[in-house]
């Protein structure tokens, strides 16, 4: 076993090991390193960061790629703007000049065998009145909505299934056929499962307070329109939100921090005889190189975080182990447009009631103008294929996959095309599910950690899905290190709610 020398966290500084080279794990580096100066109790402004990521390749979910020439996303493709974090990482790291807000906005439902304006005025699909659900609820789907002022005050708790408690308060047709493809599109999941107080933060608060649902929503309505943000709420970058990972792995390097891929942290155990002179924590990699370090973050998917840390914190490791994941499919075409002609828009949400084998379709250059730009030849369409508890058409060859998707998209806007170029991206356990109980299990996960100095974790697997959650529990988590809980008690009082980029997000 080779002994590979990390810095010795002596003369005032401190070494600190970032496992998990997702935008998470650079996130929590690009933090050490920017606020390395500022000092603090464990940092005397000297830190020494090493990033490990067990892949050849960093970035995680977020992935650039290329089909027909054209540079497109082949992961996640939009953050939330409305948040300063992940545009502000952006920024830092120099792609300022390439953010940039979707061409257009208006997305569709395709259900009840049309495509259908997708409505206004709901939160996360769940609307504060039945105005503008004509089309997409049936009669007696509207009439239901109008009976939440009827009932009486639905007790909540400590949490609440989304699809439960909407269903109760407005009916089964709401959660089918507007809060599924929508909390689908962000957790590939079941709105039947999904925790309200992880997922609708902010609703889930509302509801505690008032004695309808309804109520409830407007009232978020009515803090947002008071915040008076204005501007995109949603944004991408040029030439793909999958360079970001890139861009902010290079400044990380730029301020003297090493990233070495291919790199699988095995082992992590604290050192026996601790020392002002010796690091607190000892990790082995399955090349069997030894890295030691005074703080440890893991920003790792919650199985590798549970394997990981199952000698030093065997209880955080049972709770890791809980979280479960759900698998999906972006299948990504490119048309010639003088053959293919689309609706106008971004796309469109699929319902699972509806019984389609999409869940949803971007037309990607009509909703991202650089895209379009690139080749005015091509049309880019993406459509996603599973969801936590449906899963069986991953089981496709990937040809498969685009033809499946062709013949849905046949039925929906008439398209008889054939593509040019086909692509389909697997992200096999790609998505952590957030159920009821997700916000008490993190809780405990790290109450676990707090009792093991230097050592915390952050990523999707616990303050949200998005871009923006992930950079937000990353700086938490830094500062949290550098004995600054002031993030990690904004992160809690105003969560980073992972709300869906529009259709095919």
């Amino acid at each position: 076993m080779r002994e590979t020398d990390t810095g010795t966290g002596t003369a005032g500084g401190r070494k600190v090991l970032v496992i998990g080279g997702g935008i998470a794990g650079l996130a929590a580096a690009h933090r050490l390193l920017d606020t390395a100066g500022d000092g603090g109790p464990d940092g005397g402004g000297r830190v020494e960061v090493t990033v490990l990521e067990a892949s050849e390749r960093l970035g995680g979910k977020l992935l650039a790629g290329e089909i027909a020439d054209a540079r497109v996303d082949l992961g996640a493709e939009s953050m939330l703007a409305r948040r300063p974090e992940a545009v502000g990482l952006a920024r830092a790291v120099g792609l300022g000049d390439r953010i940039e807000a979707p061409s257009t906005a208006t997305a569709s439902l395709w259900t009840r065998d049309a495509l259908r304006p997708m409505p206004k005025g709901h939160v996360m699909g769940v609307p504060g009145t039945a105005d503008a659900l004509a089309g997409v609820l049936s009669e007696e789907g509207l009439r239901r909505i109008g009976e939440d002022a009827e009932l009486p005050p639905t007790e909540i708790g400590d949490d609440v299934a989304v699809g439960e408690y909407v269903a109760a308060r407005l009916g089964r047709e709401v959660v089918d056929r507007l809060v599924e493809p929508l909390l689908g599109g962000v957790y590939a999941g079941d709105a039947y499962r999904i925790s309200m107080r992880s997922a609708v933060p902010q609703l889930f608060e509302e509801a505690r307070r008032h004695p309808t649902l309804t109520a409830a929503v407007r009232a978020v309505q009515e803090r947002a329109a008071q915040n008076q943000q204005t501007g995109p709420v949603f944004a991408g970058i040029e030439g793909g939100v999958g360079t970001l990972p890139g861009a902010v792995a290079d400044a990380v390097r730029a301020k003297g921090g090493t990233i070495l891929t291919g790199e699988r942290a095995s082992t992590l155990r604290a050192n026996g005889t601790p020392s002002p002179a010796e690091p607190l924590w000892r990790v082995v990699t399955e090349h069997g190189r030894t890295f030691t370090a005074d703080q440890v973050v893991v920003a790792l998917p919650a199985p590798a975080a549970a394997s990981l840390l199952r000698t030093a914190s065997p209880l955080a490791s049972q709770e890791l182990r809980g979280i479960d994941y759900a698998s999906m499919a972006l299948i990504t075409m490119a048309f010639r447009r003088s053959e293919a002609t689309f609706p106008e828009g971004s796309g469109f949400l699929v319902p699972p009631v509806d019984g389609h084998t999409i869940k949803a379709a971007t037309f990607a250059s009509q909703k991202w103008g650089w895209i379009g730009e690139q080749n005015p030849d091509l049309f880019v369409v993406r459509t996603s294929v599973g969801r936590h508890g449906d899963e069986k058409d991953l089981t496709r060859d990937d040809a498969e996959l685009v033809e499946v998707s062709r013949r849905d998209l046949r039925a929906a806007t008439g398209l008889t095309a054939a593509p040019v170029a086909a692509h389909v991206t697997r992200w096999q356990d790609g998505l952590p599910q957030y159920p009821v109980g997700h916000t008490a299990r993190v809780a405990r996960i790290r109450e676990h950690l707090a009792q093991l100095p230097g050592l915390t974790v952050c990523g999707a697997a616990y303050d949200g899905v998005g871009i923006p959650a992930c950079v937000a529990s990353a700086y938490a988590a830094v500062d949290e290190l550098g004995g600054d809980a002031r993030a990690r008690g904004e992160l809690k009082a105003n969560p980073v709610q992972s709300l869906h980029g529009g259709a095919g997000e």
